[in-house]
């Protein structure tokens, strides 16, 4: 019971509510300023022009806000530019965390294309409007009270003259009075003459007549006075200030619409942005880091095994003299980087300078690297082969529409000569079929490549590791000229090391392959020698390089790979052979425990002063 008397009153005060908002909007309606403020103009004018100024301060934070909207646009777009990716860095693309990074940049872009939109809606449409509107309130604010000032003129005159007929009546009033008196006097004087008697009479008169005259013409100055003053308060100045009325009703209107307005620019562009948040969203959750993970490994992979282990050296097994050339083996190879797992990058600068043992008429691409790609890992040749062929395949396909369009358009101009002259499409043809020839046979020597490439087995270690190998399971003699011949001990003809190092590894700091003095490129000396095919084992010989100068080191070198030695700066070191424009120097320095140490230093890295 008491809920529902609860419910019902608050029913009850909610409908009470109701109708004293809609009294009020209706006595609110039925007001107006000519009516109700017939006596505030000068607070009227007042209030009109703070609400004008009130409109022009609107006008001021759209323009700040257009011009921080403009300044946000332009620094998002100088953000995605900044970190647009380089043409070096192209080759990420394929990652799906830099392709979720260039999506994002993308819709960062629109995202700044759609504050440009907010920004010019908001100076053409809102600013706009809201300067006109101003312009014209305080012309017809302008307006209004200056006939508001002219109501007042005529009305301030017309009381003027009302004052001064009343002040000329109550004196003229005033003078009759004294002259009624007066006569009174002299006609009761027995004293005076009957003339003097006439002449107050006849003054008495005057005034009298003086002051009827001024009477009535303040009686006159008061109807008029008192019809202007209605006139005044009941029609000029009411129309006046209701004009001044619709004047700020239709200023608060318009700033109403405006900022309305305003929203509705935000809100336009809303869908688009909630989709440029989508399309973030979207590039964030494409990543997929197994994908990436794969796709490294795709591009990596050089389709070698690691290294073996290392078979164990017994001593009293071995012939004394092959243990400086095992010890020399083992500790060379703690300072080599096996080139299976090198960047393409890095291969394609080595390979350019000293490549001795490497083919020279292999032809070098634009990017340095050799034309069939052998001196990539045999995976890496794979992918660049067939990413060769497909490039070729499309530029022939490409080329066949080219040419058939051609032969069309020679058929058309032989049918019809009007149309043009089929000689002037025969030099484009012409070209066309040298072209597509010319694709064709290099599709087919890149073709040839491949299929070369796809019958060479992978190999099942590092050209390192098999160099290692080689040199743990062969006896090495190391001439004076740096040639190395191998022998098995059971006499059988063994590939020779020049070749097996050219196939594997044509690495410049080796330091078997970087001067004249090193291994013969074709390798014939250990051919021959093995063809012999004589049980016999050539002892270690080693004949010291004399030195033909000495150089100084102008910065620390680390050796990483095979043939060069370290150094530290301002170290001295014995030149036993100058740079044959490889960009490495044979160097040879004292060391306490092996005697001296020799190998490769890059020639930049010293300062050489050679014996005369």
């Amino acid at each position: 019971m008491l809920a529902l008397l609860a419910s019902g009153s608050s029913r009850s005060s909610s409908n009470n509510k109701l109708a004293e908002s809609e009294n009020s909007a209706q006595n609110s309606n039925n007001m107006s300023w000519g009516t109700e403020l017939w006596d505030q103009n000068e607070n009227l004018a007042i209030h009109t022009n703070r609400g004008i100024d009130a409109l022009d301060k609107f006008a001021n934070f759209l323009r700040d806000r257009v011009a921080i909207e403009t300044e946000y646009a332009g620094k998002l777009r100088r953000l995605v530019k900044n970190y647009q990716p380089k043409k070096k860095e192209e080759e990420d693309n394929e990652f799906t965390s830099v392709q979720a990074f260039r999506n994002l940049l993308k819709e960062v872009g629109d995202l700044a294309g759609q504050r440009e939109v907010v920004s010019e809606s908001l100076q053409l449409q809102i600013i706009a409007g809201v300067t006109l509107l101003s312009k014209t309130l305080r012309e017809e604010r302008k307006k209004c009270l200056s006939e508001g000032a002219t109501l007042q003129q005529n009305l301030t005159t017309q009381l003027s003259s009302l004052d001064r007929a009343k002040r000329n009546y109550e004196k003229a009033y005033r003078d009759s009075e004294k002259a009624v008196d007066s006569y009174k006097r002299a006609d009761m004087d027995l004293n005076l003459s009957r003339a003097e008697v006439e002449r107050y009479k006849n003054v008495m008169t005057a005034k009298i007549q003086q002051s009827d005259d001024a009477k009535n013409e303040y009686a006159n100055q008061l109807q008029k006075t008192n019809n202007l003053q209605q006139q005044h308060f009941s029609m000029l100045l009411p129309a006046v200030l209701n004009r001044l009325q619709e004047l700020d009703e239709k200023r608060t209107r318009g700033f109403r619409e405006f900022i309305v307005g305003a929203a509705d620019v935000e809100s336009s562009v809303a869908p688009i942005i909630a989709r440029c948040m989508e399309g973030i969203v979207k590039a964030g959750e494409s990543i997929n880091e197994k994908e990436d993970t794969f796709k490294v490994i795709e591009r990596y992979q050089s389709g070698f095994t690691p290294p073996r282990d290392i078979p164990f050296e017994d001593l009293s097994k071995c012939d004394p003299d092959s243990v400086q050339e095992s010890h020399y083996s083992n500790s060379t190879s703690n300072h080599l980087t096996i080139r299976g797992t090198m960047s393409a990058n890095k291969l394609k600068k080595r390979v350019g300078i000293f490549n001795i043992f490497g083919s020279n008429k292999n032809s070098l691409t634009a990017d340095g690297q050799k034309e069939d790609f052998s001196d990539l890992p045999p995976n890496q040749r794979r992918k660049k082969l067939q990413a060769k062929i497909a490039e070729l395949t499309q530029n022939i396909a490409q080329e066949t529409k080219a040419r058939d369009g051609l032969m069309k358009m020679k058929i058309v101009y032989e049918a019809n000569s009007s149309l043009g002259n089929p000689m002037t499409v025969e030099g484009q043809l012409n070209e066309s079929e040298h072209k597509l020839e010319k694709l064709k046979v290099d599709l087919k020597k890149y073709q040839g490549f491949l299929e070369k490439a796809s019958q060479v087995p992978t190999a099942t270690s590092s050209p390192q590791a098999t160099r290692n190998q080689l040199q743990n399971g062969h006896r090495t003699s190391r001439h004076s000229n740096g040639s190395a011949d191998d022998h098995h001990d059971d006499g059988d003809d063994q590939p020779d090391d020049a070749g097996s190092l050219s196939s594997s590894s044509a690495s410049p700091e080796s330091g078997l392959g970087t001067s004249h003095t090193s291994l013969p490129g074709s390798g014939q000396g250990s051919a021959n020698e093995n063809a012999i095919g004589e049980d016999t084992y050539y002892e270690t010989e080693v004949e010291t390089l004399n030195p033909v100068g000495k150089c100084r080191a102008l910065y620390p070198f680390e050796a990483s790979s095979e043939g060069s030695i370290p150094m530290s700066e301002g170290e001295e070191l014995q030149v036993i052979e100058i740079d044959q424009g490889d960009g490495w120097t044979r160097v040879r320095r004292e060391n306490n425990s092996n005697g001296w140490d020799e190998g490769f230093v890059p020639t930049s890295y010293i300062e050489c002063t050679l014996y005369a």
